[in-house]
């Protein structure tokens, strides 16, 4: 279970390396994402609070990324956190979810991006319920929601049918 102390050496010293890398161009990611999808997860945008259903749906399944379908977090971690945007406690593994330090718009936070591909998510906060402590505040549109599948149960890390690098 990862905690503050663990996002904080993450965000601060390197991140667990991912299980594999998607990279692409930034037009091949405009063609591929919605316009809304694009300016969160490779400009950085906040969508605004409770603006998406998401936030109030807690019904088994994971949660992938809407870039390159890596999964990310299990409903399980998900809780009701109040602040208009999907929370989680914990991602799906540890190298699932990377951490880094953000100044941006003055403040002191911890930015989460996708590890596979760099895609923001939200940040991570040290106010979640306990044993972590942990909320994972994440854009729901940067989100993409899927049901276990033989993949995911034998331990793969992304999606069916998703491009592989």
């Amino acid at each position: 279970m990862l905690t503050w102390t663990d996002i904080l050496a993450h965000a601060s010293q390197g991140n667990p390396p991912p299980d594999r890398r998607v990279v692409r161009s930034d037009d091949e990611w405009k063609q591929q994402l919605t316009a809304e999808q694009y300016q969160i997860t490779r400009r950085k945008g906040t969508e605004r609070p409770f603006s998406s259903e998401v936030c109030s749906l807690f019904d088994p399944g994971l949660y992938a990324c809407v870039c390159c379908g890596e999964l990310l977090f299990d409903a399980s971690e998900k809780f009701e956190s109040g602040t208009g945007w999907p929370s989680f406690t914990q991602p799906i593994r540890p190298n699932a979810v990377a951490s880094h330090l953000d100044g941006s718009l003055g403040m002191r936070r911890v930015e989460s991006t996708c590890n596979t591909c760099d895609a923001h998510l939200g940040h991570v906060f040290p106010d979640g319920p306990q044993p972590s402590g942990l909320r994972y505040c994440i854009n729901a549109v940067a989100l993409k929601k899927v049901e276990t599948d033989s993949r995911v149960d034998a331990g793969e890390g992304s999606v069916d049918g998703d491009p592989q690098p």
